[in-house]
C-alpha cells in the first residue's frame, strides 16, 4: 500500500461526482419541489445525499484496497452476467437527456430566444466535442467540473444571500428539522426522484470506483488511464488488482488514506453538496413560491431569473453551465463505466480497444439524445423523473452487492457493522422507491 499524500493531493474525483449530482437532483427537482410545496422537505435532501456519502465510500473502499474497480470485483464474483448487466443499467436510464434539456431551456432563455429541441442536439454534439478533442479522459473531466463548480456555486451563494429575507431562512431551517414531514399533495414519484437523485443517482456513484482509480488512490496507483484516441499514445490499463499484503505497516497506511479520503468526500461532495442543495432549494423558495405560474414543468427555473431582474440573465448563464456539466459528467462517466464492463466481458482487450470503447459508448448516448429530442420528447422534468424511476432499480441491486464484496474483504479492511447497516437501509429506500413506482404507475 502506497504512502497517502497530503488532502490536497487528493481532492479531484468528488468534483466529478459533485458535479453529476448538481443538475438533476439540486437545479431541478429539489428546488422544484420548494417552489410548489415549501422548505417542509429540506430534511429529506440532507437525508439523500448523506446516504449517498456513505454508499459512494464503500464503492471507494474497495478500489482503495484493491487497485480494481467494483465491477472488475462482480466481474469475478458473478460472472460475465455481471458486466452484461451493468452496461445496460448504465446506459438505458441515462438515455432520456432530461438534464440536457434543461440546460438547452435555460440557455435559450438568456439567449433571449424560444428554446427548440435543436438547442439540445447542438449541445449534446458540443458535449462530444469536448471530450473528443481533450487528452487524457479522466484529466477533461475534472478539468471542466471544477471549473464550473467553482464558477457556479459562488453566484448561486450570492443571489441567495441577496434575495433571502430572514423569513425564508428560518423556514429553511425549521425545514431541515421536520424529518418524515410530506407536505398535501407533494406528487411521490417527483418526491423520490429527488431522494434518488440528491448527489448522483443511478450507476453513476459506481463511476466514483474508477475515478479514485485512476487518480491513484491507494492500489490504484499501479493502474492507467484512458487517453484519447486522436492522441497518438497509449498507456497500458490494468483492470484487475489484488489486495495489499496485511502487514502492520500497510494496515496503517490503509487506514491514513480511509481517514483523508473520507475527508475530501465529505468536504467536496458532503458539504458543498448540501450547501449547494439547499440555498438552491432557500432560491427558488424565496423568489417564486406560490406563483401562480409555475405549473408542473421547469418554468420555475425561468420565473426565478425573472424575479431577479438584471441578475436573470446571469443564473440562467450560470444555470445552463452547471446543466451542461452535469450531462457532460454523465455521460462521460456512463461511458467509462460501460467500456470497463466491455472490457471485462471480452478477454485479452487491448489498450486501444479500450479507448475505442470509451468514444464508442460516448458517441451513443449522444446519439440516443438526439434521436430522443429528434422524436418531441423535449420535456425537461418529465424525462428526468423517467430516468430517475430506471436509476432506482439499479442502486437497489448495487446497494446489496458492493457490501458483498467488502465484507469479502480481509476483516481490517471491512466496514464496520454501522457503515453496513446505512448502506443496507439506503438499498431498503431504493428499493421501495421501485416498487411504489411500479404498484403506482404500471399495475
Amino acid at each position: 500500500m502506497p504512502e497517502a499524500p497530503r488532502l490536497a493531493k487528493l481532492i479531484g474525483p468528488s468534483f466529478i461526482i459533485l458535479g453529476v449530482g448538481l443538475g438533476s437532483g439540486e437545479l431541478i427537482l429539489w428546488p422544484y419541489l420548494a417552489s410548489n410545496f415549501g422548505l417542509g422537505i429540506v430534511w429529506a435532501a440532507v437525508v439523500g445525499i448523506t446516504l449517498q456519502f456513505f454508499l459512494n465510500m464503500e464503492i471507494e473502499r474497495y478500489s482503495l484496497v484493491t487497485g480494481e474497480s467494483v465491477f472488475a470485483g462482480w466481474r469475478k464474483k458473478w460472472g460475465p452476467a455481471a458486466a452484461g448487466w451493468f452496461i445496460a443499467s448504465t446506459i438505458i436510464p441515462w438515455m432520456w437527456p432530461g438534464i440536457m434539456a434543461a440546460a438547452a431551456t435555460a440557455a435559450a432563455t438568456a439567449a433571449g430566444v424560444a428554446y427548440s429541441k435543436w438547442w439540445g442536439i447542438g449541445m449534446l454534439v458540443a458535449l462530444g466535442g469536448i471530450y473528443s478533442l481533450g487528452r487524457v479522459v479522466y484529466r477533461t473531466q475534472e478539468t471542466v467540473q471544477k471549473a464550473i463548480i467553482l464558477v457556479g456555486v459562488p453566484l448561486v451563494v450570492g443571489l441567495t444571500i441577496w434575495l433571502a429575507g430572514r423569513a425564508d431562512w428560518l423556514a429553511l431551517a425549521a425545514g431541515v428539522a421536520r424529518v418524515g414531514f410530506l407536505p398535501e399533495g407533494i406528487p411521490l414519484a417527483t418526491f423520490l426522484a429527488a431522494l434518488v437523485y440528491s448527489g448522483a443517482g443511478g450507476n453513476l456513484n459506481l463511476a466514483q470506483s474508477l475515478y479514485v482509480k485512476e487518480k491513484g488512490y491507494g492500489m490504484g496507483k499501479y493502474s492507467g488511464h484512458i487517453i484519447n484516441i486522436l492522441a497518438g499514445r497509449e498507456e497500458e490499463v490494468q483492470l484487475t488488482g489484488e489486495v495489499f499484503a496485511q502487514t502492520e505497516g500497510n494496515i496503517s497506511r490503509f487506514k491514513t488514506w480511509w481517514r483523508r479520503i473520507n475527508l475530501e468526500h465529505g468536504l467536496v461532495f458532503w458539504a458543498t453538496g448540501v450547501v449547494t442543495m439547499l440555498l438552491l432549494m432557500l432560491l427558488a423558495y424565496a423568489t417564486v413560491h406560490g406563483h401562480p405560474e409555475i405549473g408542473s414543468s421547469i418554468k420555475f427555473v425561468l420565473l426565478e431569473a425573472k424575479a431577479m431582474g438584471g441578475l436573470g440573465v446571469a443564473f440562467l448563464v450560470a444555470v445552463a453551465l452547471m446543466l451542461f456539466g452535469t450531462q457532460f459528467a454523465v455521460y462521460g462517466s456512463n461511458a467509462r463505466m460501460a467500456t470497463e464492463n466491455l472490457a471485462l466481458l471480452i478477454p485479452g482487450s487491448k489498450v486501444h480497444h479500450i479507448s475505442r470503447f470509451f468514444y464508442g459508448f460516448l458517441w451513443l448516448q449522444i446519439l440516443a439524445g438526439i434521436v430522443v429530442f429528434g422524436a418531441g420528447f423535449i420535456e425537461p422534468l418529465a424525462l428526468v423523473v423517467t430516468g430517475a424511476v430506471l436509476n432506482a432499480v439499479a442502486m437497489c441491486v448495487y446497494s446489496w452487492l458492493i457490501l458483498g464484496l467488502n465484507l469479502s474483504l480481509p476483516k481490517a479492511l471491512q466496514p464496520s457493522w454501522w457503515r453496513v447497516a446505512i448502506v443496507g437501509l439506503a438499498g431498503l429506500i431504493y428499493g421501495g422507491f421501485t416498487i411504489f413506482t411500479i404498484w403506482n404507475y404500471l399495475i
